[in-house]
């Protein structure tokens, strides 16, 4: 069989997909992991591109796209290479948590995005009435649209900084363990 020969070259960098409806925080976010600030972010038509070293040698790349309704039909050409999704939720915008509900849906039914781990970011914490967690958890049923993969749900807050250490800690080691598991099924495969 000659598998022992075939060590899996460490995996240096992933490919994260940032989606959300629009105002969601997505961009503001992508700033404060980079350099710690505020920015003024104005709505992104297209879409950002960011390289972030997250750890010894290991790069993640984010992909912060647009979430106007126009832009989200596009959504499905960038989850062909992911190893991670990011799924950014204004928790104190109920008015449009059912929006954000089924647009998350609908992604994670898409053939491309099977078993890849996703992190949701429950942003705008600081508002007033913003729901925890827990209550995100519940109306996205990410118990049942997640069986199958990594999952997690961190409060935060783009403008303090607040969980986002966490929550790039959490899709860092999700990403790794993903692209692992990619990799030695590609070997399974060559065999």
């Amino acid at each position: 069989m000659g598998l022992q020969n075939t060590k899996p070259s460490r995996v240096k960098q992933a490919n994260i997909l940032m989606l959300g409806l629009d105002f969601a925080g997505k961009s503001t976010l992508l700033y404060k992991f980079r350099y710690k600030d505020v920015f003024l972010t104005i709505p992104t038509i297209g879409f950002n591109v960011d390289m972030i070293e997250t750890g010894r040698g290991f790069t993640l790349t984010f992909w912060d796209v647009g979430g106007q309704e126009k832009m989200r039909q596009l959504w499905s050409n960038f989850l062909e290479d992911a190893d991670g999704l990011l799924y950014v939720v204004d928790s104190s915008d109920k008015r449009r948590l059912e929006e954000s509900r089924r647009e998350f849906e609908l992604i994670l039914k898409n053939e491309s995005l099977k078993n890849v781990p996703v992190v949701v970011l429950a942003n705008k914490q600081d508002l007033p009435g913003a729901l925890n967690a827990e209550e995100i958890t519940r109306r996205f049923k990410m118990k049942k649209y997640c069986s199958d993969r990594n999952w997690y749900v961190q409060p935060c807050c783009a403008t303090t900084g607040e969980g986002l250490a966490e929550a790039l800690q959490r899709v860092t080691m999700f990403a790794k363990q993903y692209s692992r598991s990619k990799e030695t099924f590609t070997i399974l495969k060559e065999i």
